[in-house]
């Protein structure tokens, strides 16, 4: 009996590179729903930014957790890592003309993150930090 609506869980090591194999396993679930080349690199670049941010600030994961919820109408990804947390509210937005004259591009992953996907929610303590994606079919 198959079941309708399926999770496809992944734990992936904190070691550079990892963020393929979990853009690997998005792509795959992508075609399995059928969706589009655009809304699939929409979910792979957000899917990709998220994994990079648990593995460059949550300092003390080992690894992080990801959840694809399948539905007939959405794709709901979580990553989970066990690291230091952050709190949304002081993450300052860079400045567009700033970024483009610095040596240092870094920092666009959460609005990036945001942009791409129809809606995130980011849960974070001392404990670790979940990241929740959702992407309409």
């Amino acid at each position: 009996m198959t079941k309708l609506n399926p999770t496809v869980e992944l734990t992936i090591p904190v070691m550079p590179d990892m963020e393929l194999l979990a853009t690997q396993t998005s792509a795959a679930v992508a075609k399995h729903m059928n969706l589009d080349d655009e809304k699939t690199a929409e979910i792979n670049m957000a899917l990709s930014e998220a994994c990079i941010n648990a593995f460059e600030h949550s300092e003390s994961s080992s690894e992080i957790e990801i959840h694809f919820r399948i539905s007939d109408d959405s794709l709901v990804i979580q990553v989970t890592d066990s690291g230091k947390g952050f709190d949304k509210s002081k993450v300052d937005i860079p400045n567009i003309e700033e970024k483009i004259s610095s040596n240092y591009k870094r920092g666009w992953g959460l609005k990036l993150i945001e942009e791409l996907m129809d809606t995130v929610k980011f849960d974070s303590s001392d404990e670790g930090t979940t990241v929740t994606m959702t992407k309409k079919t």
